[in-house]
């Protein structure tokens, strides 16, 4: 692999594939009694989150300390860029302390970009602004192919906020990249101006895409980045976008429901849907753990079997 993970679209089919087959690897250690590696012992990683998050820096820290490495958990909130550092100056004294690998999580897009120019490690992008989210894409890619055996010639409909989504840009990215169609699902509204050059189709009536899908992935409506309407109300975008006990009736009976998290429940997903046996939303946080495993294993230089 590269020597950073920024960018869903920097990765060829065979690292992707090569992720996922790690990770594969990497899970039957889970069931282990004792599930640590001696991987990445002595190795430094560092949990850099400029924006409030669990899963995600949980999920990395679990993966990290799994593989042995030391773990050192940064946040913007109480730290000196409270008192006006800038994200180089953290990232030379991050440099400086002898970190391996820096995870960031920050709300400008670009941000892990600029971050690798100053740094020697690895950098992983667990979330740049509204730009991309490549790590969710790999779990999600891996849960689909646990599930339903590939990730080629999948029907995958991505249905909601396009626009604010990072998890969707990776994902149209990364899955396309396997070998699958991508349907983008959203009002003309929440719907990015150049989504006409991403590879994936793009409709606007839900009910008609899932008969003919695989997958559906649920985002949320993310209220914090919206300063318009975009919507009529959120009455309105459930009814049109939401999906329900009656819409999953339409999907086919192998199909899979899939959710980044966390979830506005009632508003883009029913209870009954987040809580079914087709819903793989806690299989995906447990996968995240193992696939960032894989490409914290992969990147910091791991080789041979997980033993």
């Amino acid at each position: 692999m590269k020597r950073h993970l920024i960018s869903a679209a920097d990765l060829s089919r065979e690292e992707a594939v090569l992720v996922l087959d790690t990770a594969a690897e990497l899970a039957s250690v889970a069931g282990r009694p004792i599930r640590k590696l001696p991987t990445l012992r002595g190795r430094t990683v560092v949990n850099l989150f400029y924006e409030d998050s669990t899963r995600t820096r949980t999920s990395f820290e679990a993966a990290a300390k799994r593989l042995s490495a030391d773990v050192i958990n940064f946040s913007a909130k109480g730290s000196s860029v409270a008192k006006g550092e800038s994200l180089k100056d953290t990232a030379l004294t991050l440099q400086a302390m002898g970190a391996d690998a820096v995870v960031i999580r920050h709300s400008a897009s670009g941000a892990p970009h600029r971050l690798a120019g100053w740094v020697t490690g690895s950098v992983v992008n667990a979330g740049d602004g509204t730009h991309e989210h490549p790590t969710q894409a790999l779990l999600d890619a891996f849960t689909m192919r646990r599930r339903l055996g590939r990730v080629d010639g999948l029907r995958v409909a991505i249905v909601g906020d396009i626009l604010h989504s990072r998890v969707a840009r990776s994902n149209v990215w990364l899955l396309a990249t396997l070998g699958a169609e991508v349907t983008l699902v959203a009002p003309p509204t929440l719907l990015p101006v150049a989504v006409g050059s991403w590879p994936c189709a793009v409709s606007y009536d839900l009910s008609c895409v899932l008969p003919a899908s695989d997958v559906v992935m649920m985002l949320r409506v993310q209220h914090e980045r919206m300063s318009d309407a975009y919507f009529p109300s959120v009455r309105e975008y459930s009814r049109r976008y939401g999906l329900d006990g009656d819409r999953m009736a339409l999907l086919p009976e192998h199909a899979i429901v899939m959710h980044p998290g966390p979830m506005n429940r009632g508003v883009e997903i029913a209870a009954e849907v987040a809580d079914s046996v087709r819903s793989t939303i806690v299989e995906q946080v447990a996968n995240g753990v193992v696939v960032r495993m894989a490409v914290l294993y992969l990147l910091l230089g791991g080789s041979g079997e997980a033993q």
